[in-house]
């Protein structure tokens, strides 16, 4: 387990068109109640949020994890990061697990799932981004909206129309990932870009969270706490409570205000589109 950035219930960002964007966020983790280590680590720290979820075995997963998140905490206090340095970090941190030399022997590799704030056509914008089962969920108005797309079997079956959402939950291949960072393999991230909204909430979480909590429970929490460190406590919490199979990580990110310099544009990033 490696945590990287503490909580900050204000912090101020001016981005290169003058836009000013004060965020708020609190990140929380446990091991649960049947793992015997976290192999589960985050980066916490503008503009880079993200949750690195680890396997391979206990000190290789925690290894392949760390290493993500490292290297995605290289670009912590920048005003804004985009696609190109995600990218980067990711090949890296492949690099930086193949000289585990002993640690990773038999294989290792991690999800890691995102955002970062930066600008798509010079407009503020998250960039939502996501390897494995990892997730990345939106809170506005009230409404609950899943961001990333598990990589895993579970949801390959579910987009065929062969299981349904319910069913996929309880399903025994539920936790077989398709895409990794690791393993020798390129890593390949889905992006999509959203935008950076006044009042809106971000959770970004590791699927300890997901096995234990239905996206009502989820919302739940994160509309009846207003910090961020309460409502990541709580979902902690509530996974623990509900059985704590895995190891649980969560990271929420709110958007306090947006000041736009007089006489931007106020078009945005739309409510979401695939970045390619």
């Amino acid at each position: 387990m490696t945590q990287i950035g503490n909580g900050n219930v204000r912090h101020l960002v001016t981005l290169p068109d003058g836009t000013e964007v004060t965020v708020a966020w609190a990140a929380a983790t446990d091991v649960g109640l049947r793992r015997e280590v976290n192999e589960d680590s985050f980066v916490a720290q503008a503009p880079i949020f993200a949750v690195a979820d680890g396997m391979g075995g206990h000190a290789a997963g925690d290894f392949a994890s760390a290493a993500v998140v490292t290297r995605l905490a290289e670009h912590g206090g920048k005003t804004m990061m985009g696609t190109p340095e995600i990218d980067a970090s990711l090949r890296l941190a492949v690099q930086d697990m193949g000289r585990g030399a002993g640690v990773t022997d038999e294989g290792s590799g991690t999800t890691v799932t995102g955002v970062a704030l930066g600008a798509i056509s010079d407009e503020p914008a998250w960039i939502v981004f996501n390897i494995g089962d990892s997730r990345v969920y939106r809170l506005v108005g009230g409404v609950l909206e899943q961001l990333t797309v598990d990589h895993s079997i579970v949801q390959e079956l579910v987009d065929a129309g062969q299981i349904s959402r319910e069913e996929a939950d309880t399903h025994p291949h539920s936790n077989v990932i398709t895409r990794a960072v690791g393993f020798h393999e390129a890593p390949i991230p889905d992006y999509r870009a959203i935008a950076v909204e006044e009042g809106m909430r971000l959770l970004v979480c590791s699927d300890g969270l997901t096995k234990e909590l239905t996206a009502y429970g989820i919302r739940h929490f994160l509309v009846g706490n207003a910090a961020p460190a309460q409502a990541a406590r709580e979902l902690v919490e509530a996974a623990l409570g509900n059985g704590g199979r895995d190891n649980v990580t969560v990271v929420v990110i709110d958007v306090l205000r947006v000041v736009r310099p007089a006489g931007a544009r106020h078009a945005g990033a739309s409510s979401g589109g695939d970045l390619h």
